[in-house]
């Protein structure tokens, strides 16, 4: 950071209406850590990820890809580019069913992998993003497909042109039952949840970074505490929330900790604040210090109905059957 912390003030929680106590589940999923699942044959990578425009294709089948390369850059301003998790032949690009709630089909590259895991040519920025200027980190993030993994899938590129903001909150709550991926990646990789806040509050000029927490989540308050008192920058203060849902959207969050409201149809930097998810952070310092784009992501494969439910670190494009049986299949409930 070469910005200057702000001192931080006593924090009065506030409220916002309405809210719901829910039953948890999440235990289900918390008892080992996070696994990583082994490469498949086949890939299947959509090229709409993220809210705006669909992203324009830069390969045609027949066409052999690196893993990382560029497969589609984005069609507009508000769009993402994205990238292939794996080396192999592009075998088609059409369109094919994917997770979403409308049930519909979108345009997706068709990869066969070969296994040889031969990456594009990368040169890490590392430390020297404290030297580096807003605008080509902001690149760098735009470039390696970055999005909002809290859900809301907004190109974080775009939405870091504000800078000068007092505030970065940092988005830990995950409040939706059964859902742990959030919570096991701060436990687990939380030097690196760190780091990637520290560049986005680079990238902003921030002046202060509050962590938000939910009560309910003490092994990842520790952990993201440990790494604080280590920083020792002053920058970074963890916020412990009540459990309550949906308190993890961005402006019911805002609403807790500030007690001001984002006003309707507008944006968090109006009142000096903004906020990125635990996961985009982490995914920001692996773009910044490993040159590697969005390519996988921590998934929770959770119910009931699952085996042995747990966090698993997935590469973007990989069937729901393979998770699924990873996980060692569906239980007979």
């Amino acid at each position: 950071m070469n910005q200057k912390p702000s001192p931080f003030e006593e924090i009065e929680l506030s409220t916002f209406d309405g809210g719901l106590k829910l039953v948890a589940h999440k235990r289900l999923s918390t008892a080992t850590g996070i696994s990583s699942l082994p490469a498949s044959q086949h890939y299947i990578i959509p090229l709409q990820q993220h809210i705006g425009v669909i992203s324009q294709a830069l390969v045609k089948p027949g066409d052999k890809v690196l893993k990382g390369q560029m497969l589609a850059a984005p069609g507009d301003l508000i769009s993402a580019s994205i990238h292939s998790p794996v080396s192999g032949t592009v075998t088609d690009i059409k369109p094919h069913p994917v997770p979403h709630i409308s049930g519909l089909s979108d345009l997706c590259v068709f990869i066969e992998n070969d296994f040889e895991d031969e990456w594009v040519a990368r040169q890490p920025l590392g430390d020297d993003y404290n030297q580096t200027s807003s605008s080509s980190l902001r690149k760098i993030i735009r470039d390696s497909g970055i999005v909002g993994l809290g859900g809301a899938t907004f190109p974080s590129a775009v939405k870091q042109t504000e800078i000068n903001l007092k505030t970065l909150i940092l988005n830990g709550v995950e409040c939706e039952p059964y859902i742990t991926c959030d919570d096991v990646l701060m436990r687990e990789r939380a030097k690196a949840v760190i780091s990637g806040a520290d560049i986005i509050g680079h990238i902003i000029k921030a002046r202060r970074c509050i962590i938000a927490i939910e009560d309910n989540k003490p092994e990842a308050i520790e952990a993201m505490q440990a790494v604080i008192d280590e920083d020792g920058t002053g920058f970074f203060r963890i916020q412990a929330i009540p459990t309550i849902y949906p308190s993890g959207g961005e402006k019911q969050l805002i609403k807790i900790i500030t007690g001001e409201e984002v006003p309707a149809n507008r944006y968090p930097a109006e009142i000096d604040i903004l906020c990125h998810n635990v996961a985009t952070a982490y995914a920001i310092h692996r773009a910044v210090y490993f040159a590697e784009p969005l390519i996988s992501r921590i998934t929770t494969i959770t119910g009931h109905g699952v085996a042995r439910p747990q966090n698993i670190e997935v590469s973007i494009g990989t069937s729901m059957r393979s998770c699924i049986e990873h996980c060692g299949g569906y239980t007979e409930d």
